[in-house]
């Protein structure tokens, strides 16, 4: 069978293992990255495909009539067109829990960040103003504890609630959102908006989908208090980004630490990517790349592949 990996270089291969997935019996063919548009000629005659974010739409899948089978080197299936998949009867899976160590350490790296206002200390430990002071000390950026306080949790999965258990060590309470129009089997959930109006941390741990699409907007950050902050390491669509720095500029919540943007790479920009926009951090959607965590990443895909190729239940599948 012929298999395709859409954008190896971004799984960071150099310092990984790929020895396993490379000796399974498919004949490979391996790009270092794809666009949008040469997806539909690369997965032609392909049997199977491995993309990480290569988008494969339903073009590119009425012009596959090999393709039996996708692996998304990734939890969300955003990069896929589910339905067109269901229609041609190609099985979809993913990866699942793979970096939750390395996206909750990243998480807890922005909230406390923020709110010990470590960007601005160290600034001013280093550009003079440190060495003109007439106290042995700095205190000109207000430090908040963590103890006593709020977490508010959109997503009660593994990440959300990995996050949650370090929360547990700073002594915060914790609490998980129920969004509009679902029904929850955990009755343990707190409206939206009274979530968001008791929060003093919000931190996005689910899927992009119709639903979530610009969940935190103008109307949501309006209802959060002026001392809050928001963490968002899931999708970049789920906020509205220009009504983001709007509210920050305000002093509307007080911070905010992003790691996922609308587009990605932002060729165009971003409303978020400027430096004089108070108390917000951005990175590069990096909350995932640990090394252990694009190893356990690999290793999944290569129990996918070897499911499907041994006609045993996909252990992943989405589809």
């Amino acid at each position: 069978m012929k298999a395709v990996l859409l954008d190896c270089d971004s799984l960071g291969p150099t310092d990984l293992d790929l020895s396993a997935l490379l000796a399974l019996p498919l004949d490979w063919t391996i790009y270092p990255e794809t666009s949008s548009r040469e997806v539909s000629e690369r997965i032609a005659d392909a049997d199977i495909v491995v993309t990480n974010k290569a988008p494969i739409t339903a073009l590119s899948l009425s012009q596959a009539a090999r393709l039996k089978m996708i692996s998304i080197m990734a939890t969300g299936t955003n990069a896929v067109d589910l339905q067109v998949a269901a229609q041609h009867q190609v099985a979809v899976c993913n990866a699942v829990k793979y970096g939750t160590g390395s996206v909750v350490q990243h998480v807890w790296a922005l909230i406390l960040a923020l709110t010990t206002k470590l960007a601005d200390y160290r600034r001013v430990a280093t550009d003079g103003t440190w060495q003109e002071s007439r106290s042995f000390c700095l205190l000109d950026f207000p430090v908040e504890e963590l103890e006593g306080k709020v977490l508010g949790i959109v997503g009660a999965g593994e990440l959300g609630r990995g996050v949650a258990k370090v929360a547990e060590a700073f002594g915060l309470e914790v609490i998980y959102a129920a969004l509009p129009g679902r029904q929850y089997v955990d009755q343990q959930r707190v409206g939206f908006s009274e979530f968001l109006g008791r929060a003093d941390i919000v931190s996005l741990h689910c899927p992009l989908t119709a639903d979530t699409t610009n969940l935190i907007g103008e109307a949501e950050l309006a209802l959060m208090k002026p001392s809050s902050i928001l963490i968002n390491t899931a999708r970049g669509g789920m906020v509205n980004e220009a009504a983001l720095v709007q509210a920050l500029l305000e002093g509307s919540i007080a911070g905010a630490g992003i790691d996922v943007l609308t587009n990605e790479p932002p060729r165009e920009g971003n409303v978020l990517l400027n430096e004089s926009i108070p108390n917000l951090i951005v990175t590069p959607h990096c909350a995932w790349v640990a090394r252990q965590s694009r190893q356990r990443l690999v290793d999944q895909t290569v129990e996918n592949l070897h499911a499907f190729m041994q006609g045993e239940p996909l252990p992943r599948a989405v589809l």
